[in-house]
């Protein structure tokens, strides 16, 4: 194995086991900035050593053993000697973690190690964008790249708000808790966002070989549904849920055999899951009971069952799928809202119609750097017959774009629009 076979492999092996591994270690050292820190002392420790050695036949229980080895090196230095640190170092060479702690159990009703962790990142004392933002990199291991791209700014950018809110809950004394009542509440609409970011990267990547990561998909969905348990009246949890739920039925048509995205309107709906579609409208359906009908999380869910609900391509109610995108646009005003809307109403009301509204997108900010604002526009272009100008677009697009699949796939469709195919 050579170097960068050896790279790919740890990076593969971290990207599983660093949710794990910072979530043991916050438990165990009661300080959340440490342990990601020690996470991080792991990773570079692997770099260093798997290249030459392979990787370990247990990985996680390498990557552990390492973190807690560098712990305890922290721990026994300078004033981190303080009484409340060495119980926590005698208890990591003790490894008396075994015996249940029931008073931590009896205190936490949200049973979820991962989902304690994010909310504990959610803290107060950051802005809402950070909260976010370091929940994504502390907590779910995101890179500051593809966090950077959830949140349409520069990578830069993003690096010197993960490390403002870091040094924040550094010197406030952080520790791993429990919110409760308003506490709690206070932090759910961050803790929606997180949940719904690692879901959106889990769906379409922003960097590497694969255009879909399944497992990001379903820890999203896994902490979603702990949500609704925890927040049971909460519109906007159902709607959070109701919206991963129906996108991630389409999982399986997403991509053809050789991995290569496939996109809806040529998706095979055989393949869509119709027991997670029901699980979807159900949860949606809740969101709406509860009065949540216009939450942001709600209106998305339902653009999706329009689509869920459509037994061929040909059936989408465009329609009614402009219709929730303008209501959308209405509660949570955005370019990438507007973007999806010129879509929709492009199909609705034809393609000139929809370019009217790129067209208008074209100054925004925020969309400077955003693959997809060139390549919808190459695709209404195309359907006009103004081929050249489609081609144009759908170069500027994958040269924008970071996933390899993804790059692809608009390069073949420059080509296509190049021999004038629509």
């Amino acid at each position: 194995m050579n170097d960068a076979e050896a790279h790919r492999a740890i990076l593969a092996v971290w990207r599983v086991e660093h949710p794990r591994l910072i979530t043991s270690l916050a438990r165990m050292l009661r300080d959340v900035p440490l342990a990601e820190e020690l996470t991080q002392d792991a990773l570079v420790a692997a770099l260093e050593k798997w290249p030459a050695t392979g990787v370990p036949e247990r990985p996680s229980a390498w990557l552990m053993a390492t973190a807690k080895h560098r712990a305890l090196d922290r721990l026994r230095r300078g004033p981190m000697l303080e009484r409340k640190h060495g119980m926590v170092a005698r208890e990591l060479e003790t490894e008396q973690r075994a015996m249940p702690d029931f008073d931590s159990a009896l205190d936490d009703d949200i049973g979820d190690e991962m989902l304690r962790l994010i909310f504990t990142a959610c803290h107060p004392l950051l802005s809402r964008e950070a909260r976010a933002a370091l929940a994504l990199r502390m907590v779910c291991g995101l890179t500051t790249d593809e966090i950077a791209r959830a949140f349409l700014m520069s990578e830069t950018a993003a690096a010197q708000r993960i490390v403002r809110a870091k040094r924040t809950l550094s010197e406030s004394g952080l520790a791993y808790e429990t919110p409760r009542g308003e506490e709690r509440a206070a932090r759910l609409a961050s803790v929606l966002e997180v949940v719904y970011l690692i879901f959106n990267e889990g769906y379409t990547a922003a960097r590497g070989d694969d255009w879909q990561r399944p497992q990001l998909c379903n820890e999203a969905l896994r902490l979603g549904r702990v949500l609704t348990a925890i927040a049971p009246d909460e519109p906007e949890a159902h709607g959070l849920l109701a919206l991963m739920e129906l996108n991630a039925s389409r999982t399986a048509a997403r991509t053809d055999a050789a991995g290569e995205p496939v996109l809806i309107l040529d998706q095979d709906r055989g393949l869509w899951d119709p027991l997670q579609i029901q699980r979807g409208l159900r949860a949606l359906k809740r969101a709406r009971d509860l009065g949540g009908a216009s939450g942001f999380y709600v209106l998305q869910a339902a653009i999706i069952a329009r689509h869920a609900q459509a037994r061929t391509a040909a059936d989408t109610d465009w329609l009614g799928i402009a219709a929730l995108y303008a209501e959308l646009a209405r509660v949570a005003p955005s370019p990438v809202v507007q973007l999806n809307r010129a879509v929709a109403v492009g199909m609705a009301e034809g393609p000139a119609a929809g370019l009217a509204i790129v067209e208008a997108l074209a100054d925004a900010p925020a969309l400077k750097a955003y693959h997809l604002l060139p390549a919808v526009r190459g695709d209404l272009l195309l359907r006009l017959g103004r081929f050249e100008e489609a081609r144009a677009a759908f170069v500027a697009a994958a040269d924008m774009a970071g996933n390899r699949r993804e790059e692809a796939l608009l390069r073949r469709r420059a080509a296509e629009a190049g021999r004038g195919v629509t």
